[in-house]
């Protein structure tokens, strides 16, 4: 039996997880709660096999849970059930510790089959949010210099790089094209370049 805590501060939401737990005998809610705070309090106390996890809490959050959590208990697993699916979330939720990661649209049964999934080991993902930690990866393992530039710097960037002029990056951005050239400057220090063309094949790994 996969004793489970669940940290949710929406009661509809929690008493929805209770319910989907309860009517399963292959699992045991342990206790439930609707803060970080309480959660760390007691989680250590408990001892749960998988913790269920919303990110956006009252005051800490569920990415501050994991975090304080893990550096003493690595054996509990987090799985984190929230509705973000933007790449920051994800990638702060899994440097944290989190094994697991699904949306709160998720029906009944893929969440039964993620705890036992991650309980067994593995590490369950949204097929959305399983594709974008895949394509951060891929690209961040050919070339560790996009940890260097920012999101918005990235996209002007790759806008130079298949031939828009400042002003179209500009507009396609909905930016100012005082702004576009400070992301540029910006790019060409970071990544120590004299221009666009050295930026472009520096990023791009064309050297």
């Amino acid at each position: 039996m996969i004793k489970i805590c669940i940290i949710e501060d929406i009661l509809d939401i929690q008493q929805g997880l209770r319910s989907i737990l309860e009517s399963d005998n292959r699992f045991l809610l342990l206790e439930s709660f609707d803060n970080a705070e309480d959660a760390i309090r007691e989680l250590p106390k408990l001892i749960p096999d998988v913790v269920i996890t919303d990110i956006n809490l009252p005051r800490k959050s569920g990415i501050d849970c994991v975090t304080e959590i893990k550096s003493k208990h690595p054996e509990i697993q987090f799985i984190m059930f929230t509705i973000y699916e933007d790449n920051d979330q994800v990638f702060d939720a899994l440097k944290a510790g989190a094994s697991g990661y699904i949306l709160k649209n998720t029906s009944a049964e893929k969440i039964k089959e993620a705890i036992i999934e991650l309980d067994e080991g593995g590490s369950p993902m949204s097929p959305k949010i399983a594709r974008k930690v895949l394509l951060s990866f891929t690209t961040r393992d050919i070339n560790p210099i996009f940890d260097l530039i920012t999101k918005r710097e990235r996209e002007v960037l790759e806008l130079l790089s298949k031939g828009f002029l400042y002003k179209e990056i500009a507009d396609k951005l909905e930016i100012t094209l005082s702004t576009v050239k400070r992301h540029l400057n910006h790019i060409y220090e970071k990544l120590q370049v004299q221009n666009k063309t050295e930026a472009v094949n520096k990023l791009y790994g064309k050297e």
